[in-house]
Order: structure tokens, then C-alpha cells, then sequence
């Protein structure tokens, strides 16, 4: 017997448009009325499609991993430590100042304007900036070629830390052309 009438909309589209919301206007900045109108979905098609809107801003947010933040993934399979670290600076630089998409990382972005009342939605993208910097620091543990004297865990630590620099930076206005010469002076200095 079938379960019920069939969604009369695309749940891949409508989960997009929610992405952008998030992204755009953090997860309490968010309301269900922005998600609503930016889906075109009413509030019961969401929690049947979604669920409640932290189970929606986690579903979103693992669609921008693997959506527009899949560099990042792909970035780990570069044949050298150099280059696995340009590919993920460059990539946070073409990623957090795209002119088809809000400006800045929707994980940083949400993880710095979280309240005490969505800690559930802040530690989410946590969770998943956390899982990114444990890839990358398993990627430099695995590198034969990491430069004597560096440990993997602190520089994964460290380029994180220059990615989410990158994104706060690229939210406050600072150009693809800034950002670039920056990056180019921390690549440098990173890895001579």
C-alpha cells in the first residue's frame, strides 16, 4: 500500500534555497518564515520533508559540505603536504567570495553567531568543522613528505585557522585579490 501522497515539490532544490538562507543569515537568523518563502514550501512540508528546523539546518549543512565546500575533500588527495594545503587556502578564498552565493563559510559563520539557545545548531558545524581538520590532520600523518619538525595535528590546526581566517575576512569585505595576496604570504611562510 503506498505511504501517502507524493511531495509536490523538488526536496533537492527546496533543501538548496534553505542552504543559502542558513548561509546567508545564520542558522537564529534564519526564522521559518525566511526558510518557508526562500523553499516555497509551507511549515508542514517542511517537517514532514526535514524535520524541525535544527534537523534542516543539519541537513543543510551536509549539503554544503559536500556541495560548495567539497573542495575541501577533494583538496586531501593532492600528491604532496604543499599542495593539499594551496588547494585548501585557495579553495577557501574561491569559496567564502563566490558572487552567485553569500560571502564568508556558512560553518564558520555559524559556529561564531550561535546563541546559547541554538548550541545544538553551533555544535553541529562544529562537529563538522571538527571532522574536516581530523581528515586533514590524518592526511599529513599518512604525508611522507611532511617537513621535519612539523607536527601533523598543529598544522592542520593551523591551516584551519587560516581558512577560517580567510572566510571572517571575506565576510567583512575583503576582496578575492586581497585575499589572495595574503594566502600567497602565509603559503610562504607556512611551507618555504
Amino acid at each position: 500500500m503506498p505511504g501517502g501522497r507524493p511531495r509536490a515539490f523538488d526536496t533537492d532544490a527546496a533543501l538548496d534555497r534553505a542552504l543559502e538562507v542558513f548561509w546567508r543569515q545564520g542558522y537564529e537568523g534564519a526564522s521559518l518564515s525566511d526558510l518557508t518563502a526562500a523553499m516555497g514550501i509551507n511549515r508542514p512540508s517542511i517537517y514532514a520533508a526535514f524535520g524541525n528546523k535544527e534537523e534542516l539546518f543539519v541537513k543543510a549543512l551536509e549539503r554544503y559540505v559536500s556541495g560548495p565546500g567539497a573542495f575541501a575533500a577533494e583538496a586531501l588527495d593532492a600528491p604532496t603536504v604543499r599542495e593539499v594545503v594551496e588547494r585548501l587556502v585557495h579553495g577557501a578564498i574561491e569559496l567564502t567570495t563566490r558572487t552567485d552565493a553569500p560571502v564568508g563559510c556558512l560553518m564558520v559563520n555559524s559556529v561564531h553567531a550561535c546563541g546559547p539557545d541554538a548550541a545544538s545548531a553551533r555544535d553541529a558545524a562544529l562537529a563538522c568543522r571538527m571532522a574536516g581538520e581530523t581528515a586533514l590532520r590524518r592526511r599529513f600523518e599518512d604525508a611522507p613528505d611532511l617537513p621535519d619538525g612539523y607536527d601533523a595535528g598543529t598544522l592542520a590546526g593551523l591551516v584551519h585557522t587560516i581558512t577560517d581566517g580567510i572566510a571572517v575576512q571575506a565576510a567583512g569585505g575583503r576582496t578575492r585579490d586581497e585575499l589572495r595576496r595574503v594566502a600567497d604570504l602565509a603559503l610562504r611562510t607556512l611551507l618555504p
